[in-house]
């Protein structure tokens, strides 16, 4: 059954695509030909006369919240499209038509299991904007203050699984018959994009999204993000702190303003390599219909964020290996990215370093000390693509949602500052990380990080000797001492009290050094204490 559904769906799309007059895309698209016949058979009800813009952006709205956030994830590619196609697919962001508010009202009420006007002291019956996913209304709380009300589309959760479902068949497809399905991984894709998405239809987790990204930022003048009234939120209903901004796109009212643009074009940068590597959880959605920005004091504008339905994580691996990556990127040290790629397990084990180092330097080399405006990004990628083809290189889905960042993040920044040097302002957020993560301060943590187990260690060493001696007192421990192991054993009992040794030492010098520049009368002899103190973690390293 679930299969003639996705199989029903299927046609639908077919039929959508025929219907705004899309037929190439049936025809050139070898997934498809299987069905092509079909469309011969299926009616026109819209002609070539309208603008192919206009028509491909019908038809995505009329497909649902996955097409329609395709849409919205290549709107911000300029450099890639059209402008009547890029202008058109911008419509998107903020555009969606949206379900009747009788429908929100209904939702709303159920869910609080009272009438809606019990609730607020003011409901705005006019949707502010409408999303594929969910549409937001303005309120007024009994106890004051200006909210909006998302709510979920309903019939949104059906929708999206068949939707999955279509999306898994072609994958799998992909998967067996393309030639490059093995090493692409359309089924892990789909899998990780699954997880997404699913994601994003608990607004409940919207709302702890929201409240994370606002403690990683408090204090910060580059972002805000409004407050979350959770005793308002559900699975389907999220409340939130209305805030009143210029969207990103309206560069004429930004300019009006006597915005910096190039202050706030840095920023953003500045705040994606901050929420990535220093934070580690990302808005994984700026689009410009999701950006604000505060021009109270229009030198130091500031970014206000909303729709924190989809975020992402990294693991400190893939932390690590990114991080590296940039700035082997950033040193030109093309042998380091070849060697991070052999290291990572991503191209097969007998790959050449250094075909792999020349091919990279021959992509990457080019682009070093242009502004965005003299930069491709497209062309680098799929340069990089066919090198990634010669050399086998397979893809990381769970990279998937930072890649699309980065291209949003790229596409605003085109379109806020041309000029801006993408990597001269990554570039000392990603080196100070890297610093903590493999310099004095890193070690520092870790020797403090280790006190506690440390200490059990040696609240436990008693009781297991003792243990050991009651053993050998029964004869249940025979000592060979002429045996090849105990030599080793021996070594070992050395080695590991070297180690307590050094790391006693350490932690002492950590616990004064650390008393003496909190008493303040002696800074010298605290930082020397705290340096001690790195060098012994250092020696007790196995």
């Amino acid at each position: 059954m679930a299969r003639a559904l996705t199989l029903f769906r299927m046609l639908t799309i077919q039929r959508v695509l025929v219907k705004y007059s899309l037929d190439d895309i049936i025809r050139e698209t070898h997934l498809f030909r299987p069905l092509r016949f079909l469309f011969y058979l299926a009616p026109r009800s819209s002609d070539r006369s309208a603008p192919v813009g206009e028509r491909i952006r019908l038809a995505l709205e009329e497909l649902g919240p996955i097409f329609v956030k395709f849409g919205q994830a290549i709107s911000t590619r300029r450099d890639l499209l059209p402008p009547d196609i890029a202008d058109e697919l911008a419509k998107l962001q903020d555009a969606v038509p949206p379900f009747p508010a009788e429908q929100a009202i209904g939702i709303l009420e159920e869910a609080y299991g009272k009438d809606v006007h019990d609730v607020f002291e003011r409901f705005d019956v006019e949707p502010l904007a409408a999303a594929s996913i969910a549409q937001v209304h303005t309120a007024k709380l009994n106890e004051g203050g200006e909210v909006i009300v998302k709510v979920l589309r309903p019939g949104v959760h059906e929708q999206i699984e068949r939707d999955l479902a279509v999306l898994r068949m072609v994958a799998g497809l992909a998967d067996r018959y393309w030639e490059h399905g093995k090493r692409l991984k359309p089924l892990e894709v789909v899998n990780e994009y699954e997880h997404t998405i699913i994601d994003e239809l608990d607004l409940m987790r919207e709302a702890g999204n929201a409240a994370q990204l606002k403690r990683n930022f408090e204090g910060s003048d580059m972002l805000y993000v409004p407050d979350v009234h959770w005793d308002y939120c559900r699975p389907e209903v999220l409340v939130q702190e209305r805030i009143y901004g210029t969207p990103i796109s309206d560069m004429q009212t930004l300019r009006s303003a006597g915005t910096n643009i190039q202050a706030l074009a840095e920023n953003g940068v500045e705040i994606f390599f901050t929420q990535v590597f220093r934070h580690n959880f990302f808005h994984a959605d700026m689009h410009p219909g999701n950006i604000f920005v505060i021009t109270t004091d229009p030198e130091q504008p500031k970014y206000a964020a909303v729709d924190f339905g989809i975020v992402g994580t990294l693991s400190a691996d893939d932390q690590r290996y990114l991080a590296e990556n940039f700035l082997a990127f950033f040193d030109r040290d093309y042998y380091r990215i070849a060697k991070l790629h052999l290291d990572s397990g991503w191209v097969p084990p007998g790959t050449r370093v250094d075909q792999l180092e020349t091919a990279v330097r021959t992509v990457c080399e080019p682009i070093f000390n242009k502004p965005l405006a003299e930069i491709s990004f497209a062309q680098v990628l799929m340069r990089l693509f066919r090198v990634a083809q010669r050399f086998n290189v397979e893809v990381q889905p769970q990279l998937i949602l930072l890649h699309k960042t980065l291209f949003n993040i790229e596409g605003l920044g085109r379109e806020l500052y041309p000029q801006l040097d993408l990597w001269k302002t990554a570039h000392p957020v990603l080196r100070q990380w890297m610093d903590e993560q493999v310099g004095g301060r890193a070690l520092l943590k870790d020797v403090r990080d280790n006190l506690p187990q440390l200490r059990d260690a040696m609240r436990e060493l008693p009781a297991i000797l003792h243990q050991l001696g009651e053993q050998a007192a029964d004869g249940k421990i025979r000592l060979n001492l002429n045996s090849p192991e105990l030599g080793g054993i021996q070594k070992q009992l050395d080695e590991q009290r070297r180690q307590r040794y050094w790391l006693t030492v350490a932690a002492t010098g950590v616990i004064a050094g650390t008393l003496v520049l909190t008493l303040g009368s002696l800074p010298l002899l605290g930082w020397t204490l705290l340096a001690g103190a790195a060098v012994a973690g250092f020696a007790a390293r196995p």
